[in-house]
């Protein structure tokens, strides 16, 4: 069956030539009108010259994603195409972020940046998560593919392979509801199939729960960034106290209580400080090192600022003595700017929380400072952070610009995959 065109504007044409796999709603200039959900089209510029094969959808602001250069491309060839690069991608996987026992999660499939727009894969030890996050993947063929490469990774390892969407993106792509709980496959002989499971990162253990969590679950993309927060702490020489702020499920703050004299975790989801405490029971060395703190971020850390740098003013409310301040300092909050509109006001707070923190630093103390928005550049933001240490009069050194780990790989022709930003600096 032959594929319908769709006719982009001279804008999309450009950016589709740049490489990037985007297909915006207002860059389409005509496109059939009864095109179904999730069908594959021929994008094609205003002289109907090729661009690729696309991915549609009749919902969402992207139009659609390209899955090939190549025009034409049918559901067959989609499919056979999809598994050659899901091979690819795990076999990258076992270059660029190897198993071991210190250290058996990792991301096996990055949508865009590994060519299969619209799927994503983590592993946690024996269970890997999916996520189909577009009309034309959250279908039966591709959740068969996907599992077939997966059983030919795997091996003869126990394995069992959930679907876990993303709410928010299965409502605006009108997805279907998952059949039998998202469970895809498993080697599992017991009557119910493992959701939960034990993995580690850098040597410490996690708990992984399928039915629970935030996306897949665990932030997998910092994983390298907590080993190198804790070795730069280590470095500075001043590990006293620490504060992981957003600490999600404690991946930052179990790392730095490896190198700190106490650390304390915050964030306003009790769910998330619940799994971080069960973390933290996983790893009995780290001791009574570690608390938590259930607080909304820039409340607390306004009150802490209050209570060091004020304190004639005392304030009995406060969860702790905050007087001698902290030696390290991890900001690590959700994605502030959702889209371009809402970017201006995420650097305010980013400015915010960084002006807070280093004004709770102590000297020679250590700043890991991060922001998860594509739409927020790091230039922007390293900028950001420059005007919180000038209005906080401190002089920051910076030591180290992290990323994510290379199993979340980064595309030049796509800016959107490179999201993660660590900023790690030594304050005066």
């Amino acid at each position: 069956m032959e594929t319908a065109n769709v006719i982009v504007t001279r804008r999309g044409a450009e950016r589709a030539r740049a490489g990037h796999l985007w297909i915006y709603r207002s860059d389409i200039d005509e496109a059939p009108d009864a095109l179904a959900p999730g069908a594959l089209v021929s994008v094609v510029d205003s002289r109907r010259a090729p661009l690729g094969t696309a991915l549609y959808s009749t919902t969402s602001q992207i139009a659609a994603r390209v899955v090939s250069r190549e025009v034409g491309l049918t559901r067959e060839e989609y499919l056979e195409q999809l598994q050659e690069r899901l091979s690819t991608a795990f076999a990258r996987r076992a270059v660029v972020a190897p198993l071991s026992e210190e250290s058996d999660a990792q991301r096996l499939v990055f949508s865009e940046a590994d060519g299969v727009p619209g799927i994503i894969a983590d592993r946690y030890n024996d269970l890997v998560v999916l996520q189909l996050l577009m009309q034309g993947t959250a279908r039966a063929d591709v959740r068969e593919v996907v599992v077939r490469v997966l059983r030919e990774h795997f091996g003869e390892r126990a394995l069992t392979v959930w679907e876990r969407p993303d709410a928010r993106i299965r409502e605006l792509e009108q997805l279907a509801e998952l059949e039998n709980d998202g469970l895809l496959f498993t080697t599992a002989t017991e009557e119910r199939a493992p959701a939960q499971t034990m993995f580690h990162i850098n040597g410490l253990a996690f708990r992984y729960d399928a039915a629970a969590g935030q996306k897949t679950g665990a932030f997998l993309d910092q994983r390298l960034n907590y080993a190198a927060a804790a070795r730069h702490v280590a470095a500075s020489g001043k590990t006293g106290r620490a504060l992981d702020v957003c600490t999600y499920q404690g991946g930052f703050a179990l790392h730095l209580a490896q190198v700190c004299a106490g650390v304390t975790g915050v964030d306003q989801s009790r769910a998330a400080l619940e799994t971080a405490d069960w973390n933290l029971s996983l790893n009995p060395q780290l001791g009574n090192r570690v608390d938590w703190i259930e607080a909304d971020a820039f409340e607390l850390l306004r009150a802490f600022d209050d209570a060091h740098n004020k304190p004639s003013e005392k304030n009995p409310t406060l969860p702790m003595d905050i007087a001698t301040g902290f030696d390290a300092i991890v900001l690590d909050p959700p994605a502030f700017a959702k889209s371009k509109r809402a970017v201006e006001g995420a650097m305010r707070g980013y400015k915010e929380l960084n002006l807070r923190a280093l004004r709770l630093l102590n000297p020679g103390g250590t700043l890991v400072t991060n922001s998860c928005s594509h739409h927020v550049a790091l230039e922007d933001f390293t900028a950001t952070v420059a005007a919180a240490a000038a209005d906080a009069g401190r002089r920051v050194q910076m030591l180290e610009v992290r990323a994510a780990a290379p199993d979340h790989p980064e595309v030049l022709t796509l800016p959107e995959t490179r999201y993660l930003k660590c900023l790690i600096c030594r304050v005066e």
